[in-house]
């Protein structure tokens, strides 16, 4: 038999580490009756393998069909090796090199197993807050650098216990080489504290936690990726005295809930989304509300969706068990500021906000926000991609030389690339302070180091103001290239679709800044990944006080009136007037005919926020997105109708808003309810946009259409403009990787960089 003994070398590269993948391979080595070893290394997993042909074909093709749930293979490479003679199959340890190539599993939900065995009175895990295994929990925000071992971990602040030490000795147990293996006699505990840093004597913190939750107290939760904010989301008072002091006015809050049967009590539930709900990822998933409902109405007011997440830690199941329907559970922060992970500094940033503090002894090393979804034209559409999902790479059609893509202003997120895969970082949040501006550079030094990659190319949004592009500018011995914004839009969708060369993109959005200097974002491009020509827009207006109408949309509605009816407007008799002093109206006026401090804007989305003001429904947004969102929610969905539209054509198409304004107000005035109201303007806007990549394919010849940017969050406008597109025969193409909005723009920025790099 030693005759006919060969061996290989196989290195195997994906998710690969902390998934019990070396056990796996152990118990399968043995299963085939092969001798070797397996190790975890800088590039992955190598392993040598000895014993007969047949054997070892079996054991390779095992290997990618039946390997465990939380791994990802990208590629196997097989080679031939030296007979060693080896008498067993080991696992050893794990060996560093140079090149740094492996994938690193994200943050996941507890297990069944041991949700099991958490409940189980005869564990010795019963009620452990911290149980995992190596299908399950932390990951991603534990590690500060590969391989993926202990030491290189959070955890290594606690030794294990004799018998914890056993499991994680034994190839054959569930917890062998778990990182963050432990039990309540040698690893993490909660603590429970109030407002003034003082200790809560409590046997049963978690227990505590709750009967202060259902008093109605707001409580900070330390989880997986960072601080929650928690009340009883039945209880009024809570819910108001929880907006009041985080100064988050009418944002929706997300809730969590201990299982389905709880989530169906206040909101409906699709088979698609049950899926969504309980995937090992727990994103939050925007669900329709059930009327009436006993959860607050200031959770999500004006609006018909709640956001609502399953349990995804040991301990998150332990306190929803005391009897809630739900639990608010929204970013442990000051609006705009990122979630506190660190116990220190969670005491006093969230001081004027929490009563108590549920703090554990693990440490964070890397915040990440809950994930956000939501089920649009026949596919999960993500929103805010971040904890569950980062940092599994986009895999590209063709290889890209080392980037740094620095992402835009708002929902700013980081992406690098490495060969074929683009590593976008979580959700970092919105540019606008110090303090994230900070965790932006923290996330880039944090991504280079357990990817290993020192960027060739530094990618940035055009605007020089953002603070993303200020840092890329101040970046040395690199290749810095600016991207526009609303091709890196189109480009982001174009990249996770494997899709090359010309393209009709709508890129429609809020804010981009185009290189005329002006806001754009009401763009029909036709793009490749290098280049682009604006082939259509929306006909520019004032934008009155620049920053301030996106948080005054009557502002907006003031500017489009101007420019559908000139002075004749004085004479509608629409609500805006009677909410508004004339004084104001007539200084926003003079600044229009004056141009002072007033921009011009081709944006869709102040669009949107005009004839949200214009309709009466909102003058003032407390969030982003908030008044085009409210108009969506408005909508009559039985209402097919549509108003005129028009173009004009010189050296490129320019959309008209008169003939839409006017047909708006003149539904206003004629009393025409809201609903329908909102529905002809959506309507209008799909079969406008529709005739005109008509019109571009007749004289393009192009014929795949590409929608990306932060209005179709719309899911009227995305899935009105999907099918009617694809009813007249086009090849469309959407996100479903990467968030529309700006949080997928660095994955455009990062291709688009690297076609024009000189490199």
């Amino acid at each position: 038999m030693a005759e006919n003994t060969i061996a290989r070398k196989l290195a195997v590269n994906g998710i690969v580490q902390g998934v019990g993948f070396r056990p796996f391979v152990y118990n399968l080595a043995n299963r085939h009756n092969l001798k070797g070893q397996v190790a975890n290394t800088s590039s992955g997993v190598v392993i040598h393998i000895e014993g007969l042909a047949d054997n070892i074909d079996g054991f390779a093709a095992d290997l990618t069909a039946k390997h465990p749930p939380l791994a990802y293979i990208v590629e196997i490479s097989h080679q031939q090796a030296p007979v060693n003679s080896y008498t067993e199959f080991r696992i050893v340890k794990s060996k560093s090199d140079s090149a740094i190539s492996t994938l690193i599993s994200p943050d996941v939900s507890v297990c069944d197993d041991c949700r099991r065995e958490m409940f189980d009175p005869n564990d010795r895990r019963c009620h452990y807050p911290f149980i995992n295994c190596t299908n399950c929990g932390p990951r991603y925000t534990i590690i500060d650098d590969i391989p993926y071992d202990r030491p290189k971990t959070s955890m290594k602040h606690f030794k294990m216990c004799l018998q914890c030490q056993a499991e994680y000795d034994d190839p054959a147990n569930r917890r062998f080489h778990a990182q963050p293996n432990a039990c309540a006699v040698c690893g993490p505990h909660v603590h429970l504290y109030d407002k003034q840093h003082k200790s809560v004597e409590t046997d049963d913190p978690i227990g505590k936690t709750a009967r202060l939750l259902k008093e109605g107290r707001v409580v900070a939760i330390k989880g997986l990726g960072g601080f929650h904010l928690a009340v009883d989301a039945q209880n009024d008072t809570a819910v108001k005295a929880l907006r009041t002091r985080k100064h988050r006015e009418e944002k929706p809050l997300a809730l969590m809930s201990y299982d389905l049967a709880c989530i169906q009590k206040y909101a409906e539930i699709t088979v698609d989304e049950q899926k969504l709900l309980t995937s090992i990822q727990r994103p939050i998933v925007l669900l329709p509300k059930k009327e009436p409902n006993s959860i607050s109405p200031d959770v999500s007011p004006r609006n018909r969706y709640f956001g609502v997440m399953l349990p995804y830690t040991p301990l998150h199941y332990l306190l929803l068990e005391h009897g809630f329907t739900a639990l608010v559970m929204t970013s442990g922060n000051l609006s705009e500021e990122p979630i506190a992970i660190d116990n220190g500094d969670a005491f006093v940033r969230l001081a004027d906000i929490a009563d108590y503090f549920l703090i554990h002894n693990r440490d964070i090393y890397l915040r990440s926000d809950d994930s956000i979804v939501r089920r649009v034209a026949g596919d999960t559409r993500l929103i805010r991609r971040s904890r569950g999902y980062v940092p599994i790479p986009v895999f590209l059609k063709k290889d890209l030389p080392p980037v740094l893509a620095c992402g835009g202003e708002l929902k700013n997120t980081i992406c690098i690339t490495k060969g074929r895969m683009a590593f976008i970082s979580q959700h970092i949040g919105d540019l606008e302070n110090l303090s994230t501006h900070e965790f932006f550079q923290l996330t880039v030094r944090h991504m280079q180091r357990i990817l290993g990659v020192e960027p060739e190319i530094v990618a940035y949004d055009m605007h020089p103001d953002y603070l993303s592009s200020r840092w890329a500018a101040a970046q040395q011995d690199v290749e810095k290239i600016s991207v526009q914004h609303h091709h890196a839009h189109i480009v982001s969708a174009m990249a996770e679709n494997k899709i090359e060369g010309d393209v009709i993109g709508l890129s429609f959005d809020g804010t981009g800044y185009g290189i005329d200097h002006r806001v754009w974002g009401g763009e029909i491009l036709i793009a490749d990944e290098k280049e682009f020509t604006r082939a259509a827009h929306l006909d520019d207006v004032p934008m009155p006080g620049s920053a301030a109408a996106i948080k005054q949309p009557w502002r907006m509605a003031l500017s489009y009136l101007q420019a559908a009816f000139g002075d004749d407007l004085w004479n509608l008799k629409l609500p805006l007037f009677k909410e508004l002093e004339a004084d104001n109206i007539k200084i926003i006026l003079e600044m229009i005919r004056k141009n002072l401090n007033s921009p011009q804007t081709s944006s869709l989305g102040r669009l949107f926020d005009g004839v949200a003001a214009i309709v009466g429904l909102r003058m003032h947004v407390a969030f982003e997105g908030q008044a085009a969102m409210e108009l969506e929610m408005a909508a009559d969905q039985a209402t097919d109708e549509i108003y005129e539209y028009e173009w004009r054509q010189d050296d490129r198409i320019k959309i008209l808003t008169q003939p839409i304004i006017r047909s708006v107000v003149n539904d206003v005035v004629s009393g025409v309810k809201l609903p329908v109201v909102s529905a002809r303007f959506h309507h209008t806007l799909i079969r406008l946009f529709c005739d005109l990549c008509g019109k571009l394919r007749r004289s393009s010849g192009l014929n795949r259409v590409v929608l990306s940017g932060g209005v179709f969050q719309n899911a009227i406008l995305l899935t009105g403009l999907h099918q009617t597109l694809e009813e007249k025969n086009f090849e469309v193409y959407t996100h479903k990787l990467v968030p529309t909005n700006d949080g997928g723009i660095s994955l455009g920025q990062a291709v688009v960089a690297a076609a024009k790099a000189t490199q």
